[in-house]
């Protein structure tokens, strides 16, 4: 009785990205990171873009504690 271990049949092949698509994800994730850098970091209610109604400090306040941002 013989027991033979078979490797995978397929190699991973990297992602190729063109430039103007690899230029769109890397502006995109740019703006992702201004934008959570923006919300945990400054948004504190009275400075806030969307006025004093929307307090996105309270659904981010521990956040800013973890990442050494002072709030209060």
């Amino acid at each position: 009785m013989s027991i033979t271990a078979s490797g995978p049949t397929s190699s991973a092949q990297p992602a190729t990205l063109s430039i103007s698509s690899g230029l769109l994800w890397m502006l995109g994730m740019v703006a992702v990171g201004l934008g959570m850098l923006y919300f945990i970091g400054v948004d504190q209610g009275a400075w806030s873009v969307f006025g004093n109604d929307v307090h996105i400090h309270e659904f981010v306040h521990d956040a800013r504690h973890f990442l050494g941002f002072p709030c209060h």
